[in-house]
Formats: C-alpha cells, structure tokens, sequence
C-alpha cells in the first residue's frame, strides 16, 4: 500500500466485468451495414460489427482459383469463443464457438466450383433476452446447403484479445481440428458485407449492465 500511495495509483479497483461492460468510443455504434473490399486484421471487439444479441448476417463475394480454394473469410474470436466463416478443402463453413464449451457448425456438402460465388451466413436470433438461441441458415450462390438451430448464444461480450479479421485470421482459430491461422484465404475476396438487426436486449438486461457500468463509475 506504500508503494501504490507513492505512485498515486489509489484507490485500488479490482472490478472485471464493470470494466469490460464500460462502453469506449467506437467506430461502429449505430450503424447496421458493414462492408469490407479487402483483407483487414487485428480489429479490436470494439471496433467490430457486434452480432451480440440479435439478427445478423455475413455475405462473402469470393472467387475460387483453379485447383479449389481455401482459408478464413471472416473472423471476430478465437479458441475461446467467437465465430468463423470459412472455405476447409474447398467447402465452406461456419463455426460458432460458445466460450470453449460447445461449437455449433455449418458446413456444405460439396467443394466450391473454380469461379466467382456468394457465400451466405444468415441467423436469425430467438430474443428478446440475452443468451438466446436461434436459426443459422448457410447458403451458396442463393441454395441452402445446412441448416440449424443452436440453443444459446454468447450473452454479452465475444472476446477481450482476440480480433475481427478479413480474408485472414491473426490469432487463434475458433477450432483448432480444422486450421491454423493465420489460414490466409488462397482465392480473391471480392467483397464481405455483414448486416445487423435490432438489438434484442431486454429492458431489464440494459438496466443490470448499465448498474454494472455505474458501479465502477462511482
């Protein structure tokens, strides 16, 4: 206590999640349509579309070279919690990580074709409330090739130190049996568009988070 009155660091604060919960400035905030032309990486959470608790959608104009294409379209997470929209041995694929304790996968039958295609991630969320679960549909080039429903989503924050990439993924994977980053996309992005619903937080929900944050503003 000594040393922290020297260095004039009182008081001590050992509040986590009020911290995290503290909203910073952002890029984002408000908006509801995101496009990407080009590989992007190392976006903090913060800068990224938040997905959280609502309807989403994540659209990859891509072109596969001959011999098949393969690698990371678009990531916000990693190892422990996040999502992934990628090609594994030509087929795509998405990946939702809940926390580390259960991935939910997507996956086409078939490898893409060599030549330009649309890759589609379209989920729709079951709110109001936190935590919910929904109906993820995958499409290609306007055909359904899976669909499924999860039964919980992550409530409130994705990551605190992985990032959301482009074409590319920085840090860890969102599942270590199907690549390693920085699993580079080998074909051309032509463009990755991520659209957002309403967020269906419920009245009660925003008040616990906003007393959170209040708390370690006092």
């Amino acid at each position: 206590m000594v040393e922290a009155k020297k260095y004039q660091v009182l008081p001590l604060d050992n509040s986590i999640l009020e911290r995290i919960l503290t909203p910073r400035p952002s890029a984002t905030a408000g908006r509801t349509e995101f496009t990407y032309m080009s590989e992007v990486s190392g976006l903090p959470d913060g800068s990224a579309p938040n997905t959280l608790t609502k309807s989403y959608s994540i659209t990859a104009e891509v072109e596969v070279p001959a011999g098949g294409g393969e690698g990371m379209l678009n990531t916000l997470g990693g190892r422990f919690g996040g999502y992934g929209l990628y090609l594994l041995k030509g087929k795509p694929v998405f990946t939702y990580n809940l926390l580390g304790l259960e991935r939910f996968r997507w996956e086409g039958k078939s490898a893409l074709a060599p030549g330009k295609h649309t890759i589609l991630f379209d989920f729709k969320y079951d709110g109001p409330g936190l935590a919910k679960g929904g109906t993820g549909v995958l499409s290609v080039d306007g055909k359904e090739v899976d669909n499924k429903k999860i039964p919980h989503t992550i409530p409130a924050l994705m990551t605190i130190d992985e990032t959301f990439d482009i074409g590319v993924d920085t840090r860890t994977g969102v599942d270590d049996k199907d690549y390693q980053p920085p699993f580079r996309f080998t074909g051309k992005l032509g463009k990755i568009t991520i659209k957002l619903g309403p967020n269906q937080m419920m009245a009660v929900d925003e008040k616990a988070k906003a007393d959170a944050v209040a708390r370690v503003n006092d």
